[in-house]
Parts: structure tokens; sequence; C-alpha cells
């Protein structure tokens, strides 16, 4: 099927990303693709993933260090502070 894809500035979790990277990377997709595939899939109420991907997700959160979880997800807090800086 033929689309029309723009660019977006879309700012996600630094970590999430990561492993979002790496899992395309190891599906040999790319980073959009991905993505697509997954909100096409949540549209419909179905998982995007099988249970292998799942295990190589998991292992790519530890390797990543993403403890994040759905239930995170509408509580994240972005930093306003760099790591080293000096509370204001």
């Amino acid at each position: 099927m033929t689309v029309e894809r723009i660019q977006t500035g879309v700012r996600l979790e630094k970590r999430l990303v990561k492993v979002l990277k790496a899992l395309a990377e190891h599906r040999d997709i790319s980073l959009g693709d991905l993505i697509e595939g997954i909100v096409l899939h949540a549209f419909e109420g179905q998982t995007p993933f099988s249970p292998a991907t799942l295990e190589t997700i998991a292992q790519l959160k530890r390797i990543y260090g993403l403890e994040l979880g759905a239930a995170d997800s509408h509580r994240l807090v972005e930093r306003t502070e760099k790591p080293g800086d000096e509370p204001s």
C-alpha cells in the first residue's frame, strides 16, 4: 500500500528510544516502520510482538536500563536539570 510519510518532532524517553532502535535493528527495519507497526496493532487492540520478540525486548530493556512499564506511561515527568547541574 502506498502512503505519504512526514517528519515529526516527537520527544521520547532516552532509554525507550535506545530499546526501540535496537529492536528495529534486530528486526532489520527502520525505527519509523517499527513504530508504525506498533501503533497500527495497538489501534486494533492487538499485541504487536510475539513471545520471542517480547523476550528480546526484555533483554534490551535490561541492557539499556529501561525499567519503565505501561503503568508509568501517564506519570512521566521530564527532568528540567541536566545530570551534574546544581539545583536552582
